[in-house]
């Protein structure tokens, strides 16, 4: 199996991951809202996703809001015992989102993220989440205290492992002095190298670190250096970032999302390739001229 050549990696120490994960997202109507357009598609889509040893799927509450955690409920529940299914919290929705608008804001209440872990788990069909990560950290809203809903939340059994998302080493800190980390999820890609310093971070303290938009490596992929390489994996050129990823470090779990069967089956080839040292040399050059 492919797969099986990236390894895996395991969540808060003890919960066992292939390294490419699914993002679930793109199963959704237009602008992340409502439910998708032709539901036997997604849910075939969803179906392909484990038949192919994905065993990482992430969603969030405000995906649809809601249609995207029932999707999957829907589609794969009873779930099969080795998925782990990571949802979010701590966003609410407006409306559909746009390039002007994206509809989104922040809501770190102790209210609120206690009804959006209940409405998750109630769409998810689950006793427990297995992975709840903080969507936004909201600036009304010290981290720390945060942190203490999603600890207290976990103590009653709601929540198995805690994680981030678009955030730097001084939130990361700042939250794990009141609570473990397992997980951060950031805007990370061959060409977008912004959060370098907290990839490397998580690599020390071996959390998992899930970068989104895996496959956006712009510019670069009209390089002739990738476009070399694409020939010679016999892969498109975005799977070759995908690959970069992979042997960026160990902790990271790429989850490349889409609503298309073939291009769900030709993210899964990103794992057979194999960069050599020169060849991570060379594209690491070319991602941070």
């Amino acid at each position: 199996m492919e797969l099986e050549r990236v390894g895996e990696f395991r969540i808060g120490g003890e919960l066992p991951i292939r390294r490419l994960g699914f993002g679930a997202m793109r199963l959704t109507g237009p602008g992340v809202w409502g439910p998708p357009n032709d539901l036997h598609a997604a849910q075939y889509v969803l179906r392909r996703v484990v038949e192919l040893g994905i065993n990482f799927i992430d969603t969030a509450d405000v995906y649809g809001p809601g249609d995207n955690e029932r999707l999957i409920r829907d589609t794969l529940a009873p779930y099969p015992e080795r998925l782990v299914i990571g949802t979010k919290g701590g966003v609410v929705r407006s409306g559909p989102a746009t390039a002007q608008n994206p509809g989104m804001g922040s809501d770190n209440s102790e209210a609120h993220l206690r009804r959006a872990v209940e409405g998750s788990l109630r769409d998810l069909g689950v006793e427990r989440i297995d992975l709840y990560q903080l969507h936004r950290v909201d600036p009304a809203v010290p981290i720390e205290e945060t942190m203490g809903v999603l600890a207290r939340l976990r103590d009653e059994g709601k929540i198995r492992h805690i994680g981030l998302s678009e955030v730097g080493i001084d939130e990361i800190e700042r939250a794990r002095s009141e609570v473990e980390i397992a997980t951060v999820q950031n805007l990370y890609n061959l060409s977008q190298r912004k959060r370098d310093d907290v990839v490397d971070y998580c690599g020390r303290h071996g959390i998992g670190f899930i970068p989104f938009y895996p496959l956006k490596i712009g510019d670069l992929a009209e390089s002739e250096e990738v476009k070399l390489l694409a020939a010679r994996e016999n892969v498109t050129p975005a799977l070759i970032g995908l690959a970069w990823l992979f042997h960026r470090s160990p902790v990271i779990i790429p989850i490349p999302g889409t609503s298309s069967l073939k291009h769900l089956e030709e993210n899964a080839e990103a794992c057979r390739v194999t960069l050599s040292a020169q060849d991570m040399a060379m594209l690491d050059k070319l991602s941070t001229a």
